[in-house]
């Protein structure tokens, strides 16, 4: 009983030590290239009212002027 519970939980965190799907500098579309060579590429991350980095995912997903 214990014997697969333990191995359920180590399962799941060595999953969480893999290497990132993209790297930060990675074109995702040609959307984002266009940007990147306009220098108009919006930051990856943004910090919020308590100093903590977070992801800028609507600054990402609104469309550029």
């Amino acid at each position: 009983m214990l014997l697969p519970l333990s191995a359920a939980i180590a399962g799941v965190l060595m999953s969480g030590c893999q290497k990132a799907l993209f790297a930060p500098d990675e074109e995702r579309s040609p959307y984002d290239r266009y940007d990147a060579i306009r220098s108009q590429r919006p930051a990856a991350y943004q910090e919020d009212e308590f100093g903590q980095k977070k992801p800028n995912l609507r600054g990402r997903l609104l469309e550029n002027e």
